[in-house]
């Protein structure tokens, strides 16, 4: 049966182009009430708040020649990262973030909260590569953030396969402490990104690289997959190991067999993914109207 939503906070819908990249770290504390819960038979229970996290995904679009120069100020999205933790998020994955935005964040939502970030990195055909810097002054580089309220450790930055030339994103992991989940922030390349050798696809290694840096049961791992799900119309659906929605459950997911989900970019498309292997009590999906991606929201019961 569809999985329970749960109220967001939203700002005004806004609409435009596709875009790339962002970053990761974070931490706070839990409160101590119940949550209620709808089981899969229906029937409404309450589980300890110590046992419920809630993991969100967002590309905030915050690299502005990316086509985000009209999806809204910085000051705009770091309001957006505090709606949906205010609505529950415990730790948010951020792409397509700058290192100055994220510290913005991190510092906004108080000093328990602990921040991971991942710059992007650039390598051009003679193979010079660097890291991907954000426009404007200060912003410092672009990248993958990770947010938590709950102390991080072991955060790893996962090798996977990235062009051999252009931009290189990348996938960050760490385990949320105080309920021992493993929780990973992925960005995977558009196809054609290589600029040495456009007919490349890269996709389906990350795929396996994300899948391989995480436990069985006990992780939500996701982000920007750049990638529609599998189905028969979708000519890349090959691009995905069988594990993923075979082992996993994503967070729009409605049955074993569904492989759907609402659209999470403008487009109408969904290119956003949380998938757990612990049991989901929520999904939702919310246009936070600075972004031409919406936020992806799970909640698991970690009991």
């Amino acid at each position: 049966m569809p999985l329970p939503d749960f109220p967001l906070l939203t700002g005004p819908r806004r609409r435009r182009g596709l875009a790339a990249a962002a970053s990761v770290l974070a931490l706070s504390a839990l409160l101590v009430t119940l949550v209620p819960v709808l089981t899969a038979r229906g029937t409404v229970r309450s589980l300890p708040a110590e046992r419920v996290l809630t993991v969100a995904s967002w590309n905030m679009c915050g690299v502005r020649r990316w086509n985000c120069a009209d999806t809204g100020p910085a000051a705009a999205k770091r309001r957006a990262v505090e709606r949906l933790v205010g609505e529950g998020a415990d730790v948010v994955l951020l792409q397509e973030a700058c290192a100055a935005e994220a510290e913005s964040v991190r510092d906004a939502l108080g000093g328990s909260w602990q921040l991971a970030f991942r710059p992007y990195t650039s390598r051009d055909r003679a193979g010079r590569s660097g890291t991907v810097r954000c426009d404007g002054r200060g912003q410092g580089a672009a990248g993958l953030a990770l947010l938590s309220a709950h102390p991080l450790s072991s955060v790893r930055s996962v090798p996977s396969r990235q062009p051999v030339a252009g931009l290189g994103r990348g996938i960050l992991c760490a385990t949320v402490g105080k309920v021992a989940v493993r929780v990973c922030n992925a960005h995977l390349s558009l196809p054609g990104s290589d600029l040495a050798h456009p007919g490349r696809e890269y996709r389906d290694d990350q795929l396996r690289a994300l899948v391989a840096a995480v436990p069985q049961r006990r992780t939500v791992f996701g982000g920007d997959f750049n990638l529609n799900p599998p189905s028969v119309r979708n000519t890349s659906s090959w691009v995905w190991p069988d594990a993923v929605y075979r082992v996993y459950r994503e967070c729009d997911q409605d049955s074993a067999a569904d492989r759907s989900g609402r659209p999470t970019h403008e487009s109408g498309h969904k290119l956003d993914y949380l998938f757990t292997g612990l049991p989901r009590s929520g999904c939702a999906v919310r246009d936070t109207g600075v972004s031409d991606h919406r936020a992806l929201l799970v909640r698991v019961d970690t009991g």
